[in-house]
């Protein structure tokens, strides 16, 4: 059954996620250039708007390729963007590959604003590590995030 689209909003959003998904998206010129492909003639603050809705987010593989992803491949995929666990006192330090830290901040922080990871306050991210820091002053002691 194909489903209908009461809207152009809707359906454009269905495409960026279809694309997204593919792996077709590596940045916003890319996703614009693909609309306008098929037929939808966007803005890049559309497109940038559009992907901040749909909850994709930058990634970088592990052969260096960066594209979008989507929250849910990310969530799929975290195993393999935690490379180590270290923790002290109220700090939980996470090693990553190069280039995947804010990405892995960025989830872990929407997290916390949705709390569904009360026990953290907030991330601060480099290139390739990721700071959590807890909520309590033995909270990062034994964390696993």
């Amino acid at each position: 059954m194909v489903k209908s689209f009461s809207n152009p909003t809707e359906k454009r959003k269905r495409i960026i996620h279809d694309l997204v998904s593919a792996g077709k998206i590596h940045s916003q010129a890319d996703l614009v250039r693909e609309l306008k492909a098929k037929g939808l003639e966007v803005t890049q603050a559309t497109a940038s708007r559009d992907l901040q809705e749909l909850g994709a987010m930058r990634s970088t593989s592990r052969n260096g390729e960066v594209r979008y992803i989507l929250g849910s491949t990310a969530q799929s995929s975290s195993g393999d963007l935690i490379l180590s666990i270290a923790s002290s006192a109220n700090t939980v330090v996470l090693r990553t590959p190069p280039a995947a830290a804010a990405f892995v901040a960025s989830t872990l922080d929407a997290a916390i604003i949705a709390k569904e990871l009360p026990m953290a306050i907030g991330t601060i991210a480099g290139d390739d590590t990721v700071l959590v820091i807890a909520s309590t002053a033995t909270g990062g002691s034994g964390s696993r995030c």
